[in-house]
């Protein structure tokens, strides 16, 4: 089974896959509410806005795993994200990304290296992932901002 193909629910309950957002390439992000990196919100609604119509999806995965930043139930997380940051891009349920718990996403998610080498578990809050269209995985370290020039050309390069 792809990665496009394991099923997730959103934020408000209703089964889905990433497969079904039809995008050439998801940007999937593990995100907490109250953490020193949630302006990175920002940038990541940027991107879905600039990008979106070229075949981006950006989408936020709740997690409470790194110092509890992520305590709201979905309805506090929905109006966390829409009314602070103006969030358009799907959220899905509040999971697990790492530990026994974590997510089938996130356990195929966790398997690509960062530029550092990196593979395995999360660090923190924002760790980025681009998933290509055959689905390819690019991993970002969370200090790595939507913004950056690295993150955007792999975008690019995910979409030509």
């Amino acid at each position: 089974m792809s990665i496009h193909d394991l099923p997730i629910h959103t934020l408000r309950g209703d089964e889905t896959t990433l497969g079904s957002l039809g995008a050439k390439a998801i940007l999937a992000v593990n995100v907490a509410s109250k953490c020193g990196l949630t302006p990175q919100y920002t940038g990541l609604e940027q991107l879905q806005k600039d990008l979106s119509s070229a075949g981006l999806a950006v989408v936020g995965f709740p997690c409470n795993q790194f110092g509890g930043q992520e305590p709201g139930s979905a309805e506090e997380i929905e109006t966390f994200c829409s009314t602070t940051y103006g969030v358009s891009f799907p959220m899905m349920e509040k999971i697990e990304v790492n530990g026994d718990g974590r997510h089938p996403i996130y356990q195929e998610l966790t398997q690509a290296a960062d530029a550092e080498g990196h593979t395995g578990d999360i660090r923190w809050n924002f760790e980025k992932f681009l998933i290509a269209a055959d689905g390819t995985v690019t991993r970002f370290s969370p200090m790595v901002a939507p913004e950056a020039p690295e993150l955007r050309a792999a975008i690019d390069a995910a979409l030509a």
